[in-house]
């Protein structure tokens, strides 16, 4: 179902969001929450064109269309024949090492060609029942291991197995990341909240009093000077498990990752040495590899460990910044 609405002086100058909460409000489903979703997802036209920023603001007379569906109908997903670096398989799941640039889930600007068009062309030989699930994600420009399920109630059962939460000790998820800055401190922990960024519900924002609860814990692998910038090499581990939280908590502490292009910095233009320097312009993405997960089989109670070898763009990266 769709409705049509008209802004008034009302809403001249408004968010987008809080003037279809406003117009939409004889409609039960229609939450401030579920509206942010309805145009991020793109069920939102503002005078015949696609908006899917919530801040956008509204003029007088703007016709705005609303799909009233919690998101468009479902395509069925493609298998593809694409190669797959496993690390990990049993009956119950599998691990596999996520290259940098792949996405995890199709979405309508990426329908093909992602980690789980290929886990559907691999389960073409498993039992009928069993259908891949990912358990856990991995942003597009970060590598490393993705856990998936072979089952629905495998992935109920990961789900638990591998939750991040300052409680658990059986489960260990750890990355390694390059980031700008001179890391003083052998180790330590970051403990900002972190919330949707009320302009763009695309980015996260780190607060000392508003948001989630979140922590990492960090040690310092390796540094260099790099002068005038520095540069570090971390081992970080997530205790809980927030979207972008590795990214958020670094950049909020003044290190941000190297080829980050939401949360980074060009902290390259600062380096002396000019060869390093076009080195790190040139990385093309955040670097950021999921190096090791941990925990216990929920089937066989037994511990699982799986570690992703570093990509070659990491390895050449950590090479020519003498982190290596």
């Amino acid at each position: 179902m769709h409705r049509l609405v008209t802004a008034d002086r009302g809403d001249a100058g408004r968010r987008l969001d809080l003037v279809l909460r406003r117009h939409l409000a004889d409609v039960d489903k229609a939450t401030r929450t579920r509206v942010q979703t309805w145009i991020e997802t793109g069920l939102v036209t503002v005078n015949g064109s696609t908006v899917r920023r919530v801040a956008s603001r509204a003029a007088v007379g703007d016709l705005i269309s609303v799909q009233l569906s919690e998101r468009p109908p479902r395509t069925p997903m493609a298998p593809e024949e694409v190669a797959l670096e496993v690390l990990y398989e049993d009956d119950y799941l599998l691990a596999v090492n996520k290259p940098a640039g792949v996405v995890v889930h199709p979405t309508f600007t990426n329908p093909i060609g992602t980690l789980m068009n290929a886990l559907l062309g691999r389960a073409r030989a498993w039992p009928a029942r069993q259908r891949p699930s990912i358990v856990g994600r991995l942003d597009k420009l970060t590598s490393g291991v993705v856990i998936v399920a072979r089952s629905a109630q495998a992935h109920a059962k990961l789900q638990r197995a591998l939750a991040s939460t300052p409680a658990s000790t059986h489960c260990e998820k750890d990355y390694l990341a390059i980031v700008y800055g001179h890391v003083k401190a052998r180790r330590g922990a970051i403990d900002f909240r972190l919330g949707h960024d009320q302009q763009d519900r695309r980015r996260i924002v780190a607060s000392t009093t508003v948001g989630a609860a979140s922590l990492t814990r960090f040690e310092r692998v390796a540094q260099v000077s790099a002068p005038r910038v520095g540069l570090s090499l971390l081992r970080c581990r997530l205790v809980t498990g927030r979207r972008h939280q590795i990214r958020v908590h670094l950049a909020a502490r003044g290190w941000p990752i190297v080829g980050d292009p939401a949360y980074g910095e060009a902290a390259w233009s600062r380096i002396a040495d000019v060869e390093l320097a076009a080195a790190l312009r040139a990385f093309p993405r955040q670097a950021l590899h999921a190096r090791r997960v941990s925990f216990i089989h929920p089937e066989t109670r037994g511990r699982v460990s799986v570690e992703a070898p570093l990509p070659r763009d990491f390895e050449d990266l950590l090479v020519v910044t003498g982190l290596a």
